[in-house]
């Protein structure tokens, strides 16, 4: 109960904007009951004076109030049902979002933790458990309330002696649905767990289809998928069982209070103490009694089953962003590009050892900075923290001198662009992927930009052209050309401050070396940062940083570095050993502007 309650105060606000509609949906309730009530009436009348005295003229009256009652009935039927269901769906679309805007400034480390298919599964049947709870389940406690009052109001209007006796059996009902909360409740748990783990499974799955037949694990696949498909089918069937004996039992108990009434009530009529009409209405209205108190145990086992998604959604709520938006933000300038990382220090949550110690860099406006090091030695790290994906413990990053932690975390990515290790790619055209790296960047934007990241040509080949659909995971283009089409989603965005994780990473050496020409001209003119092991660009670069464990060992320029003869010299191997600065380098005075 305590845990239904914190869900329920915790996800009520949420309908805030949608109070009026649902006062109105229950305002359709209380007259659809009264509506109800009012029929019963009209049949108890029609039975005792029309059929009772076969009078055609009797009947007309009550038969025309049963008709009437009966249009009003669904007449807020329908209204109040449809206002329902958009105030219904309407809180699910804002709880939705809410969740979803919460999940994107989450760190990264939190999806590392989390199987993406029971983020999704929390996103979706959760979100709509939650519903059940809040709104449907507030409108069906109503409903369930008012016709109940009514119905009892009625029946103890005809004969208060006779619905005394039957009403002490109704908090059967209600003794029943307790009894049975807690089993359907971790039923519920563990169904809403194998629903994430099936929709996880067939996403790894999907995902990762040309390793499952590379090597043969279709049939290792199917185990997996079997194994949480079969655990959802117990929790399933656990939940159902409980579900359906609690209704089963329901109608036991309902069917004894009923043909209690009936006796009751033929002893009555042989005592000529009630009509048969008085009769049928009073049986009538325990008919309808008894289903909105069963209904009010039933909801409870509802919302009990739904505090199960609300307990998971808490948990996703719960969690906290690594960085957010400073209390009292500097006000937006003019970036010029300059940036410092001073003496930073940064460990991941959970890791036994810091994966940056002491780290410290520059690199004014203009300048190749170029960052490399052994696997493992925190280089992507550093790219997380100029994005401010997390903060340093120690030390702090700067841009133009300004703390990254004063400055508003919009304002920092706008002006600080990504091109990530991963070739991420939208599902849309390739105008699309390319274009939202400004948005509203015209087509002749559009195409200048893949113009210059060597991108036009490939693009225009393809039947569709720019408006060629792609998705992630794509085989029309290759590793090599989606690169070039993030290069030029990069080069929209007028950024000062670029920083580069991996850029050939997953292009084999002809791919690379085709990229390079574009990453030359996507790096001018601004502060590059470029993080790789990748060395083909190193010549070009102002300075070289090597580091390793975490820590800044070497740095220099190339020349320098390959005559001292440590770290990065055994990295660039004996044939790297001279090189200069490759034919089509960054002009020197464009990259010091």
């Amino acid at each position: 109960m305590r845990e239904t309650k914190e869900a329920f105060a915790r996800f009520w606000p949420l309908t805030r904007g949608d109070r009026a509609p649902l006062a109105a949906v229950v305002g359709c309730v209380v007259v659809a009951a009264l509506a109800e009530t009012a029929s019963i009436l009209f049949f108890a009348r029609l039975t005792d004076h029309a059929l009772g005295s076969g009078s055609l003229a009797a009947f007309w009256g009550p038969a025309g109030g049963w008709l009437a009652a009966a249009v009003v009935a669904a007449l807020v039927g329908y209204f109040g049902n449809s206002l329902a269901v958009r105030t219904a769906e309407r809180f699910v679309l804002r709880l939705r979002a809410k969740v979803f805007r919460h999940v994107q400034s989450l760190p990264p480390d939190f999806f590392q933790r989390h199987r993406r298919g029971d983020l999704v599964e929390r996103l979706t049947g959760d979100v709509e458990a939650i519903e059940q709870m809040v709104v449907s389940g507030v409108v069906g406690a109503v409903s369930a309330v008012f016709s109940a009052l009514f119905y009892a109001a009625a029946a103890l209007w005809l004969r208060w002696d006779l619905a005394l006796a039957t009403f002490v059996l109704a908090p059967l009902f209600l003794v029943v649905a307790r009894r049975f909360s807690g089993r359907i409740k971790e039923a519920s748990q563990d169904e809403r767990t194998a629903d994430g783990a099936i929709t996880s499974v067939v996403e790894e799955a999907l995902g990762n289809i040309v390793l499952t037949q590379a090597y043969n694990r279709r049939a290792a696949e199917e185990k997996r998928l079997d194994r949480e498909a079969r655990a959802w089918l117990r929790a399933s069937v656990r939940g159902a069982r409980a579900s359906e004996k609690y209704a089963q039992l329901v109608e036991v108990v309902e069917t004894l209070c009923v043909l209690a009434v009936i006796g009751l009530g033929a002893w009555e009529i042989s005592q000529q103490r009630m009509t048969l009409g008085q009769l049928l209405a009073f049986a009538a209205f325990l008919g309808y009694l008894y289903p909105p108190v069963r209904d009010l145990g039933q909801l409870g086992l509802t919302v009990t089953a739904a505090t199960a998604g609300a307990e998971r959604l808490h948990e996703i709520l719960d969690a906290r962003p690594a960085v957010t938006d400073p209390a009292d933000p500097v006000t937006p300038w003019p970036v010029r590009g300059w940036v410092g990382v001073h003496g930073a220090s940064f460990r991941y949550p959970g890791g036994d050892r810091d994966a940056l110690t002491g780290l410290s860099l520059t690199a004014a406006p203009g300048e190749l900075v170029l960052v490399t090091g052994p696997s493992g030695a925190g280089k992507s790290t550093l790219s997380k923290l100029l994005l401010r994906f997390y903060d340093p413990s120690d030390g702090v990053v700067c841009l133009d001198g300004v703390p990254l932690t004063d400055v508003p975390l919009e304002f920092l990515r706008e002006n600080v662009a990504l091109l990530p290790q991963e070739t991420l790619v939208l599902r849309g055209t390739i105008r699309e992927n390319i274009a939202c790296g400004r948005p509203g960047a015209s087509d002749a934007d559009v195409v200048r930009a893949a113009t210059a990241a060597a991108a036009h040509d490939f693009v225009t080949a393809l039947p569709d052209g720019y408006d060629t659909e792609i998705a992630p995971g794509t085989a029309i283009l290759s590793g090599g050309q989606l690169q070039r089409v993030a290069v030029a989603r990069a080069m929209l965005r007028p950024a000062p401050v670029l920083v580069l994780d991996e850029p050939t990473a997953g292009l084999d050496s002809v791919a690379a070396r085709r990229i390079v020409a574009p990453l030359r001209r996507l790096m001018a003119g601004r502060t590059a940062i470029m993080i790789t092991h990748d060395l083909s660009l190193a010549p070009d670069a102002d300075r070289v940083l090597v580091v390793d464990g975490g820590r800044l060992v070497e740095t220099g320029t190339h020349d320098e570095l390959m005559a001292l003869g440590g770290t990065y010299a055994t990295l660039a191997g004996p044939d790297a050993r001279g090189a200069g600065r490759t034919e089509g380098r960054l002009p020197h005075a464009v990259r010091r502007t």
